[in-house]
């Protein structure tokens, strides 16, 4: 047998071939193999549905407050007395001080997300606030932490007016 009846190997072709090629088929394979795992870290479409609620403001009289769903929380809308802001724009609350003007963008409204700060119970409305019924955490009209365990402020969501009577919470 002759040297000339075997061609030369080229190792060059045969390294793309093992390492190369093979890196890439694997690659590829992983890719594949993770896909449903990378995908369901996605939000479900009943969650996407739930990005946003839409509120009326209609019948609302002063001092009322109407509860909606939003991404499964309650959110508290409050339709403000003419001495409740009166009485909330010249306080800077308690324990975590903020002034009104900061979380409310007409005055006439407050819209806070109705769970405690604490532990997520949800307080119960009182004539100069809410309270925790928990552990005691006491809000006042602006949705401000007074006294209590509770670490923080009533959160604000995202909102918008979209005209004089209704509201969209969350963003779209």
């Amino acid at each position: 047998m002759k040297d000339d009846d075997n061609p030369p190997i080229d190792e060059d072709r045969r390294d793309f071939i093992l390492n190369t090629a093979t890196s890439v088929v694997a690659g590829a394979g992983i890719a594949t193999a993770c896909w449903p795992f990378i995908s369901s870290m996605n939000p479900s479409a009943d969650v996407l549905s739930k990005a946003t609620s839409e509120a009326s403001l209609k019948g609302l009289k002063p001092g009322e407050v109407k509860t909606v769903a939003w991404q499964g929380k309650p959110v508290f809308i409050l339709r403000r007395t003419k001495k409740q802001i009166t009485s909330m724009e010249t306080s800077d609350g308690g324990k975590d001080p903020q002034a009104d003007s900061e979380r409310v963008q007409n005055p006439d409204w407050l819209i806070v997300v109705g769970l405690c700060t604490h532990l997520g119970c949800v307080p119960s409305r009182k004539k100069d606030g809410w309270f925790c019924p928990c552990h005691g955490s006491v809000y006042d009209n602006s949705g401000r932490i007074l006294t209590g365990p509770a670490p923080r402020n009533l959160d604000l969501p995202p909102y918008e007016f979209v005209s004089s009577d209704k509201i969209i919470i969350g963003k779209a």
